[in-house]
């Protein structure tokens, strides 16, 4: 017995025992369709008479399906299976290289493994800042001498300072 399917219209070679008269549940091996198939009288009038002529096992010819609609993954069928086009769902999933919304999810997922920039490195930017311009205050103490005469004082206390500084860190490392 041939069977067709009610969704996508595809035909299956059925053993006519297989469907009874109170009919049975089938289901599309293609689509996945589900209906409840009955023996269709004009075929078993035909079997009945193409069983001594023909041989049981005749094979189908399988159609294939004509698509209703538009082509798969264009953006008139993602528009009407989605409701969206192909370029804002995967902006809105987080799948797209030029993420303009990235989900809550994604955020605390990306900062969770990256390290900031932490105490010691702002302690350790800090001191080699402060080495700089010490330096170049030393460098400049001269002509800032000269063009500045009232800070000779100032600066001089400040280098004595630094001096007394570092004998101070001397004398606890020894």
């Amino acid at each position: 017995m041939i069977i067709q399917c009610t969704a996508c219209e595809k035909k299956f070679s059925v053993p006519s025992s297989a469907i009874t008269a109170s009919g049975r549940l089938v289901q599309c091996s293609s689509c996945g369709n589900k209906w409840t198939q009955y023996p269709v009288e004009s075929e078993t009038k035909e079997s009945i008479t193409k069983t001594v002529s023909a041989p049981r096992n005749i094979p189908v010819k399988k159609t294939a399906k004509k698509r209703k609609g538009p082509a798969p993954y264009s953006k008139e069928y993602m528009k009407e299976k989605w409701g969206t086009s192909a370029k804002s769902y995967a902006s809105d999933k987080g799948l797209s290289k030029k993420n303009k919304r990235v989900p809550e999810k994604q955020k605390s997922i990306k900062n969770v493994g990256k390290p900031g920039f932490g105490f010691f490195s702002y302690i350790i930017t800090l001191t080699v800042l402060s080495i700089f311009f010490v330096g170049i205050l030393n460098f400049e103490r001269t002509r800032l001498s000269r063009k500045f005469p009232f800070l000779d004082p100032y600066i001089n206390h400040f280098f004595e300072t630094i001096e007394n500084f570092k004998i101070f860190i001397l004398d606890l490392y020894k």
